[in-house]
């Protein structure tokens, strides 16, 4: 087996897992109005915010600063999320809450029946942001760290044009370069610069001093699902059914433009201020039109035709869904073994899934045709692609063009108020005085020419 370099770190099954955050905003432009930014209305479903992470590899999970959800500074004890009151009772998860003029993120109005897929799901505009250069660290106030790791950290800060609160990623461009992950860095510029989706966070604009890479994103307030998870053990039927379909429908419109994510897994998963899944650390996504052979993920969610070393296609994704789904309804990965990866790696490679009495038979069936090293029978890589998943008994409640437009309840709503910098979500850090916005020698420009 060849070497695993550009593997995250492993998760055990009580482990707080790598919590470096990406950046966010909310779904307007940090400057003042400009051509082609988007409203700055504050209705609902307009002003959604989520908590990114920096891209850990393997090499530099050691050095990470973990984001721990459970230590959160957390104002009132209803902050604490758990099985209890998981649920918004009685609102049903796939029940309508009927939101004014929802409509999807590029404002075309969809409509579908129950159970049916979306017809055809846009690919978004196709026209890609422009974010070179785009601001300055003058356009923004630092807040707080949000999250530590490698390469740099996550700051809450505040534009000093319109006041709405972003993220952003700072990147040491030493460090990067250390790492050998020039390549990653500027492809999840690259991704996040072409995509727009209900469910994926938005980069805004990108730029750069002497010494360190910034990257402009959604704030998500409401904390990764992972936090959530580990407080709530495991999710009922429901809830689970409830984040995998946001899920599906990401992976339907990143395969649709031909990128495979490639790192899919709880702590990837922001939670928007009104329940909703954002997915971030794109640092991993990469446009592959047919194949690939890149080593790259976190051990637990490796499909085996990556760890056999074998080229790979979308598929990945689907096999990383099916991981998913598991861990959400059991509280742990199918092939999590107390040793060391290898011993994951294995488990993969033999298949063998023990399925807890506690799974719903459509649930089972569901999983183990995701969870299959047979490539001519995984779910999403036969000819119906990712329709078979939609359309699989499981997800038989499911309207597609209703969650899709976010017209149906999160189950659970994060504590947190709006539009005010809430982090509270979030651990704290010691604040570090890093010297940004330097000038001089910049012996790595040649290497981030679009950022």
């Amino acid at each position: 087996m060849r070497s695993l370099g550009f593997l995250k770190k492993k998760r055990t099954k009580d482990s707080s897992g790598s919590r470096d955050l990406d950046a966010a905003t909310t779904p307007t432009s940090p400057t003042r109005d400009s051509p082609g930014s988007l409203t700055t209305t504050t209705s609902a479903k307009q002003s959604e915010s989520a908590p990114a992470q920096l891209e850990p590899s393997a090499d530099m999970a050691s050095a990470q600063t973990p984001y721990t959800g459970g230590s959160v500074q957390q104002p009132t004890q209803q902050n604490v999320p758990s099985i209890q009151n998981l649920l918004n009772h009685p609102t049903n998860p796939y029940a309508s809450s009927a939101p004014d003029g929802a409509q999807s993120s590029n404002g075309t109005p969809l409509g579908g029946a129950k159970g049916s897929s979306p017809a055809v799901q846009p690919p978004g505009d196709q026209a890609v942001r422009q974010t070179k250069g785009k601001y300055t660290l003058t356009d923004f106030a630092i807040q707080r760290t949000l999250g530590t790791g490698s390469f740099g950290r996550v700051h809450l800060v505040q534009s000093k044009h319109n006041h709405r609160f972003y993220a952003i990623k700072v990147l040491k461009k030493a460090q990067v370069v250390k790492m050998k992950q020039v390549e990653h860095t500027n492809d999840e510029r690259k991704m996040l610069q072409r995509v727009k989706h209900p469910f994926l966070i938005t980069l805004w604009g990108t730029f750069q001093d002497s010494k360190n890479l910034y990257m402009v994103m959604d704030f998500i307030e409401g904390g990764e699902l992972f936090s959530l998870l580990r407080k709530s053990q495991r999710f009922p039927n429901p809830v689970a059914k409830f984040y995998a379909a946001e899920v599906t429908l990401a992976l339907d419109y990143l395969h649709s433009m031909n990128i495979i994510y490639r790192d899919l897994k709880p702590e990837n998963l922001l939670l928007d201020r009104h329940g909703h899944l954002k997915i971030t650390d794109f640092g991993f996504a990469k446009e592959v039109p047919d194949i690939t052979w890149t080593l790259c993920g976190t051990p637990d969610y490796l499909a085996p035709e990556v760890v056999a070393s074998k080229g790979y296609n979308k598929s990945v994704d689907w096999w990383s869904l099916g991981i998913l789904i598991f861990e959400m309804l059991c509280g742990f990965t199918p092939f999590w073994d107390g040793g060391s990866p290898m011993k994951i790696y294995e488990n993969i490679l033999k298949g063998r899934v023990k399925y807890p009495p506690y799974i719903v038979p459509d649930a089972q069936d569901l999983l183990t045709k995701l969870i299959t090293s047979d490539l001519s029978k995984r779910l999403g890589n036969l000819h119906g692609g990712s329709k078979d998943v939609m359309d699989h008994p499981w997800f038989a409640e499911v309207t597609w063009d209703r969650l899709l437009r976010k017209d149906i309840d999160a189950p659970y709503v994060p504590p947190v108020r709006a539009g005010v910098g809430d982090a509270s979500q979030f651990d704290k850090y010691p604040e570090e005085v890093d010297a940004y916005g330097q000038t001089g020698d910049d012996p790595y420009a040649k290497l981030f020419t679009e950022f």
